[in-house]
């Protein structure tokens, strides 16, 4: 198997960034192009029909209308070097590697990412923002996040120059769809059977059936979800919670009917009958399959305190949950429950719409568990310099009403906090119910354990993102829950890939990041258990790099202001060298510069 699904070999990692005349500010922008209104359910189980498919779109549009220059001399660039370059209507990112040129299209597709200032390693660059990988011989995506590839442009040498030949219309795009094969499966028109059906739309459940059509599957695929919106970016909601659903769909809906993926919307299945092969459905409807993914994500877990049922008291689970809290905020008192990622987001949203925003967490800091106690607190003065009050290592006792809405809420420290409307964010836990009856192997907690080809202990049936423990690869297969957007798209590829019988193996470094008042935090590996933190740079002035370790290892890394460190030690764990501690420490005894480059030595 290519790409990241392979098992890498050790390597030298050699990276030199070349930096664009700017820094762009990154967006938190949904991770497609402005798509059209979302397509939304009635309350009954919808199909998009055959008869209602549109042609594929060629992958290059405006294909006949090509532009040549040339962009450098062929010693302007070194072996391992990277540049933005103009060609004409737009730039193109130029790649030195091995002694060859690639020309590829220069911003990540995911959020706009300028990749020139990512990392290159393996005949592939690594986006500096959320980890994304792209083949720089075929541009093709071979890490997650994000759904779409570069385009690949041409690259011609004459007399000790270099020219890129490309699409006008193809610069301007920055982002290719991968060619996939055609429904022609004779049952489409049977609404009772399918060959794959996938619980969930996520991206988990995305990427599965994008991936089954990529790889040429042609038979009938449905996606299923609870919700009334075709998938959608579902992290940006507490990032900027009156995004609007057309605003976050990841596909546009003509998409899914040019592509053969039937979607039912607010649909929920109730039973899985895994010896007939059959899923049972709220309404009655019942469906055949050949395979099924699971993925049916999580459900945010709710307060169980006194005055629990009163109104204005959210969780974040929808666009609709996150547009009314907005409403119900602006100007007023909010309170959010949690400090860990959706809560701090949620808190940092608000701080520009409401009266007063406060945070009631159960620990010591925010973030403590993931970042640790100094990371935590740094972050946490950064939310107090914006009116953000926080009441630590304490619990909700009671939400107090006035006519039925939310007024107080009540702390077991005896502290009254006004509130207009209240954020619960304290964990979730997977959404796994419906398969307690089913003989799918599920784990004490509710999580569906999976091998590393994301096989459950039922044949043909494979379960993907929040709801599933897996093997970690690179922590000896420690059997772990990841519930993040990155290793959701991973997940459902490797399923696919497997329906298809292609042995691919979960092998990808977990890459995790959040945004805060502009400002944004990247996260890669997986750190439980750490039991020392190891950083570099001013976390008062929010510029440093936290290495997380465990006994002699580094095992997670968290920067801000400090690209592209995390990109970085991502790809050297995803090569399959170990950092070690020892490496980290000499290396801040001796360096005053902040430079990066011990990092490029053989592993140990």
């Amino acid at each position: 198997m290519g790409g990241c699904f392979s098992k890498p070999k050790p390597v030298e990692l050699k990276i030199e960034v070349v930096l664009p005349e700017k820094d762009r500010k990154e967006e938190l922008s949904a991770s497609g192009k402005g798509s059209p209104r979302a397509y939304q359910g009635n309350g009954t189980a919808r199909h998009f029909h055959a008869e209602e498919r549109l042609p594929a779109p060629h992958p290059y549009p405006g294909a006949q209308d090509f532009m040549e220059a040339a962009v450098c001399h062929v010693k302007d660039l070194e072996n391992g070097q990277m540049r933005e370059v103009e060609l004409g209507w737009g730039k193109v990112l130029l790649v030195k590697d091995n002694g060859e040129f690639h020309a590829l299209g220069h911003k990540c597709p995911h959020y706009g990412a300028p990749l020139v200032k990512g990392v290159l390693s393996r005949g592939r660059v690594r986006c500096p923002w959320h980890g994304a990988c792209f083949n720089i011989s075929t541009g093709d995506l071979e890490d997650f996040p994000g759904l779409d590839s570069l385009h690949k442009f041409q690259v011609k040498i004459e007399k000790e120059k270099v020219y890129v030949r490309a699409s006008k219309q193809a610069l301007q795009l920055q982002r290719r769809t991968k060619v996939m094969a055609t429904c022609i499966s004779p049952s489409a028109g049977h609404s009772g059977s399918t060959n794959v059906l996938i619980v969930g739309a996520g991206a988990a459940g995305l990427v599965c059936a994008e991936t089954l059509r990529q790889e040429g599957f042609s038979d009938r695929i449905v996606l299923c979800t609870l919700d009334r919106h075709l998938p959608y970016d579902r992290p940006k909601l507490s990032k900027s919670l009156d995004t609007q659903p057309e605003q976050l769909a990841l596909r546009p809906k003509e998409f899914f009917r040019a592509h053969g993926i039937e979607v039912l919307t607010e649909a929920q299945v109730v039973t899985v009958d895994v010896r007939n092969k059959k899923a049972v459905f709220k309404d009655g409807f019942k469906l055949e399959y050949s395979k099924l993914l699971l993925a049916p994500g999580s459900s945010p877990k709710t307060l169980s305190c006194k005055g629990k049922e009163v109104e204005n008291v959210f969780t974040i689970r929808t666009p609709e949950d996150a547009n009314r809290v907005v409403r119900l905020a602006r100007g007023r008192n909010a309170v959010v429950v949690g400090a860990g990622f959706l809560g701090m987001e949620v808190a940092a949203y608000l701080t520009e719409k409401a009266h007063s925003v406060s945070v009631v967490e159960l620990e010591e800091t925010p973030f403590r568990r993931l970042l640790g106690e100094r990371v935590g607190r740094a972050l946490m003065k950064m939310f107090e310099n914006n009116r953000v009050k926080f009441y630590m290592q304490t619990e909700v006792l009671e939400l107090r009403a006035q006519e039925g809405k939310l007024k107080e809420v009540v702390l077991k420290s005896s502290k009254v906090v006004r509130a207009d409307v209240c954020v619960v964010g304290i964990g979730a836990v997977p959404a796994t119910g419906f398969l307690r009856q089913s003989g799918i192997g599920l784990d004490s907690r509710g999580f569906i354990p999976v091998n590393k080809m994301m096989q459950t202990n039922v044949p043909g049936v494979f379960a993907a993102g929040d709801a599933v423990t897996f093997p970690l690869a690179w922590r000896n297969n420690r059997k772990v829950n990841i519930p993040h957007w990155q290793m959701a798209h991973a997940q459902g590829r490797v399923a696919a890939q497997n329906m298809l019988a292609q042995e691919a193996e979960i092998s990808t470094v977990p890459y995790l990041w959040t945004a805060m008042f502009g400002k944004s935090l990247r996260y890669a590996g997986y750190g439980e258990g750490f039991d020392d933190v190891v950083i570099q740079g001013d976390l008062h002035e929010l510029k440093f790099v936290a290495f997380y370790t465990k006994g002699d290892e580094v095992i997670s890394v968290a920067s801000m202001n400090y690209d592209p460190i995390v990109s970085k030690v991502a790809e050297v764990l995803a090569s399959g060298r170990s950092i070690r501690k020892r490496e980290v420490e000499l290396f801040l005894l001796h360096s005053k510069t902040g430079d990066m480059s011990w990092l490029t030595g053989k592993g140990s």
